[in-house]
């Protein structure tokens, strides 16, 4: 799909509950204002009665846990390259941990979630589905909100 004239990742989500509605809308108000280097962009979204879509910035490779585990990936994951992958989503962390105004707990980091995108050689590792993360307001670490269950 395309969004402003630029290519794009197009989510499609169940009919969600009334819970799910406000969580969704949440998720899209306050992610689409996130901007990192190793996290992959959402633009925003659109709900409708049965329509319930999240748009997200388009990754030209697959998944990291397509890239390590699928035997006919055309990527070549030499050393420098996983270092390079492993530094970036550490990166990613940092912000949503440390940096974002709101503090994000993704709590589901794994390699299906980790998008690569740039050319071989030099590959850009992006965290992506936050359907599970939490937010901690600013000097309340021990408050928490459920951002969306997408």
């Amino acid at each position: 799909a395309q969004f402003h004239g630029q290519v794009v990742a197009v989510k499609k989500l169940s009919s969600p509950s009334k819970q799910k509605l406000l969580e969704f809308n949440t998720e899209v108000h306050t992610l689409s204002s996130y901007k990192h280097e190793n996290l992959v962009r959402l633009y925003g979204g659109y709900s409708g009665k049965d329509l319930h879509l999240l748009i997200y910035e388009y990754m030209e490779h697959k998944s990291l846990a397509e890239a390590l585990f699928e035997t006919q990936y055309p990527l070549k994951l030499d050393w420098k390259a996983r270092c390079d992958i492993c530094l970036g989503i550490a990166k990613g962390l940092k912000y949503l941990h440390e940096e974002s105004r709101l503090k994000i707990v993704h709590r589901d980091i794994k390699a299906q979630n980790i998008l690569l995108g740039g050319t071989e050689g030099h590959l850009k590792a992006k965290i992506c589905d936050f359907g599970l993360a939490m937010l901690c307001e600013e000097g309340n670490e021990n408050m928490v909100s459920r951002v969306a269950g997408t």
